[in-house]
């Protein structure tokens, strides 16, 4: 080659990257695309571990589904203040004056005017580490090289993004579509899932959606009627005051309109008006639509919960009630986007179906031990306004709290992406209680814990030390496990929750109203026999202890942690420990608690330490003993 032409093509070569470079205008560790629920929390669990952070929101809101969709009620999780969905509500008891202040509405223990949940989440967000562009979007993404290159428009002017790690936090999942990362939407086969409650063939149908309506009380002579809608007809709501819980298997109409516009009773004199039975839910598949056609389809369901709302107020006499107008940001005064209860679903490194959710100690794998975020509501899908979708008794399946496992947040290809919000990789009918707003807050917050410690240790997700990200988030008060007996502010609330991701201490589950529930029990003792057997289903074989019936004393702990690590303990040891840590007056032949046992089992075996991958089997079975 001539050297004078060799010369002219390097040249041209940096000429060419320093131009690619040149047209990068903002640099960031983590990019999150979308504000909702979970991006928010990805994005403050981020920054505070002290990651560079840019969120690129479509509103001026954050939040989401809790505040720019209107849905603020919170369904679950009330006796699991895990994290940052707890740190959220000690901002509403706050600013309102405490729990009883803010259950308002019987749906829940929890409500609040969407306005004052941005504004709560902007103050939550507020970190050097953390930009947000609001008004903004993704118009395209690719990799270059390890690194993401992002386009996007902030408000109107086109910038390019150079990230790391991206999370998809997107309200259908548009960002691992467009990168055409593998997904599925609709209904599971039951073949293909193992969930007897599925029906016989997959298809494409989804929950139905609502666009949520704010109310607010003007006063018993107002007259707050809007213009009759077009296509309004009364029959289409004429069974919209049933208030009959369907949990009850009680068919018969239970007919009390008051009692049902009180459902989403907010403070401050305001109602959510979010009613599924002959109210505002509407069928609308709008996944896989561009967003012309999704604008175009979403004025249905303004339009039908217009028809709604003008119902209320005329043929139930509501007309003191009318449309907030110190709520959303927008020309009709009502929600900036529509609530969206289902999305795709990513094909994940694993899969959470409805069997890991019901029995979680006893199948192949053990995705419990792998879990992030937690919830206790139970499996609630809205298929009223579609004839066409197969009927499933959803009050029927009962399941315990449960967790979402960290491998439902990784795609099986696609490297540097997390998913996040509805969007991750759970079975249709688990996608019916993932869907709630604190389980999303929590897979956000992991979704952010897990974006941080990959950059951190320079690691893709897909490769991620599992507990280290378990780590972060204990460090954080969330719960990995759903005990609602050991709360974050109780001493041993790390301890207990670390031996409870091992197995080796289970929790016992139940199905329980419309929170469910699991119970750690941690001041009853333990069997020698549950103890031997927990630990074996966790480490190779180790010596040969002979478990009985009896209950499980400090000398009978010894044994076992001496057989396990192969180092000499004696009981001495464990009794001054245990002291050390309050538990007094305690003697060789004391019978130790499940509270005490987690305490030992932490302190001279660290099981916890010990690495897993996604399916919850340990990497190292011999190693990370410590004295």
């Amino acid at each position: 080659m001539n050297i004078k032409f060799t010369k002219f093509f390097v040249f041209g070569l940096l000429l060419s990257c320093y131009s690619a470079f040149a047209q990068v205008n903002h640099q960031t560790d983590v990019l999150i695309i979308g504000g909702g629920a979970s991006g928010t929390t990805a994005a403050i669990q981020s920054a505070r571990m002290g990651v560079k952070v840019l969120v690129v929101e479509e509103t001026e809101w954050l939040g989401g589904m809790l505040t720019s969709a209107g849905v603020s009620a919170i369904d679950g999780n009330h006796n699991m203040p895990s994290g940052l969905w707890g740190e959220f509500r000690q901002h509403l008891y706050d600013y309102y004056g405490g729990p009883k202040e803010v259950e308002t509405g019987w749906v829940s223990n929890t409500l609040f005017e969407p306005s004052f949940g941005n504004i709560t989440l902007k103050k939550m967000a507020q970190n050097e580490n953390l930009s947000i562009w609001y008004k903004s979007s993704l118009s395209n993404i690719s990799k270059n090289g390890k690194l993401w290159l992002a386009e996007i428009n902030n408000k109107g002017k086109k910038q390019t993004v150079e990230a790391k790690v991206v999370i998809d936090a997107t309200e259908l999942g548009d960002v691992m579509a467009k990168l055409k990362i593998p997904y599925r939407v609709g209904m599971d086969s039951r073949y293909d899932t193992g969930e007897s409650f599925a029906p016989e063939k997959a298809n494409n149908i989804i929950q139905d959606l609502t666009y949520v309506v704010i109310l607010k009380d003007f006063g018993p002579n107002a007259n707050k009627t809007i213009k009759k809608p077009e296509g309004y007809d009364p029959k289409e709501f004429d069974c919209c005051c049933d208030v009959q819980d369907p949990a009850s298997h009680d068919n018969t109409p239970k007919i009390d309109c008051s009692q049902m516009i009180t459902y989403g009773k907010l403070p401050n004199g305001k109602y959510m008006i979010n009613w599924p039975k002959c109210g505002n839910d509407i069928y609308l598949n709008i996944i896989e639509m561009n967003d012309a056609e999704r604008k175009e389809a979403l004025k249905k369901a303004k339009l039908h919960s217009l028809r709604f709302i003008y119902h209320l107020q005329t043929k139930l006499g509501f007309k003191n009630l009318g449309i907030a107008d110190d709520e959303f940001p927008t020309a009709d005064r009502l929600p900036m986007i529509a609530y969206h209860r289902e999305s795709r679903r990513l094909n994940g490194q694993v899969t959470l179906a409805l069997n890991d959710v019901t029995s979680p100690y006893t199948q192949k794998t053990a995705l419990y031990r792998t879990g992030v975020a937690v919830g206790d509501y139970t499996i609630d899908h809205h298929h009223l306004k579609n004839p066409d979708a197969p009927q499933i008794d959803f009050v029927k399946i009962k399941v315990p709290s449960y967790n979402i496992p960290l491998g439902a947040l990784v795609p099986k290809t696609g490297e540097g992406l997390i998913v996040a919000e509805k969007s991750i990789s759970v079975t249709n009918i688990v996608a019916g209680a993932s869907r709630l707003q604190p389980v999303v807050l929590g897979i956000g917050q992991a979704a952010g814990a897990l974006a941080a410690t990959a950059v951190l240790s320079n690691t893709d997700p897909a490769n991620i030390n599992i507990r280290a990200v378990q780590n972060a988030l204990l460090e954080s008060k969330a719960y990995l496990m759903p005990f609602i007996d050991v709360k974050p502010n109780d001493p041993s609330f790390k301890v207990i929750q670390k031996i409870g991701a091992t197995g080796i201490l289970k929790g016992t589950g139940l199905s329980y109203k419309w929170a469910n529930q699991t119970w750690f029990y941690p001041e009853l003792p333990v069997s020698e026999w549950d103890l031997v057997n927990g630990l074996k289903a966790f480490y190779p074989p180790f010596e040969e202890i002979h478990p009985s019936g009896n209950l499980s004393t400090a000398d009978y702990l010894t044994k076992v942690v001496k057989a396990i690590s192969k180092k000499e303990v004696k009981t001495d040891q464990i009794l001054a420990y245990l002291k050390q840590q309050n538990f007094n007056g305690l003697t060789a032949e004391s019978t130790l608690t499940r509270r005490m046992v987690s305490h030992v089992l932490d302190q001279f075996l660290n099981p916890f330490n010990m690495e897993i991958d996604f399916t919850g089997k340990t990497k190292q079975a011999t190693n990370n003993l410590t004295n």
